[in-house]
């Protein structure tokens, strides 16, 4: 995450050649494809420094998510807009987060679920396609 938050630092400084080279080492060392224009919250942890997940330039991540190894979040042919995943989400590994939805607050994602639709605040939501299994109590 530190070498993103340098990346996006530089990026939105017009800094054009080493965001690009920190995406490439990113890509290549940790195998995660995080390009430094995707809008990332605070304390976000990625699973194993982010092995296999890929991320679309455009989804905007919310502050205190939990993201597994393996995850994609990203569009949909032909549809211009990407998810959105609200504070304090738990994805599971594997899981697919696609198309134009928002994920609220305080959702758990299970392991290889594919998400297509929108999810409310306090969710857990599993499988292909995920669905709603439980709202849990809020705190």
């Amino acid at each position: 995450m530190k070498l993103y938050r340098l990346a996006n630092f530089l990026s939105r400084n017009n800094i054009p050649v080493l965001p690009k080279l920190i995406y490439y080492f990113n890509r290549v060392v940790f195998s995660v494809v995080l390009p430094a224009s995707t809008q990332i919250g605070k304390n976000v942890i990625l699973g194993y420094q982010g092995l296999g997940i890929v991320i679309h330039p455009r989804v905007i991540i919310g502050d205190g998510v939990v993201i597994g190894t393996n995850v994609t979040i990203g569009g949909r042919s032909k549809i211009y807009a990407v998810p959105i995943i609200g504070n304090d989400t738990v994805i599971g590994s594997g899981a697919k987060i696609l198309g134009p939805i928002k994920v609220g607050h305080h959702v758990d994602i299970g392991a290889n679920a594919v998400v297509i639709n929108d999810v409310p605040d306090y969710a857990v939501v599993v499988g292909v396609p995920a669905k709603v299994i439980r709202i849990k109590n809020k705190l």
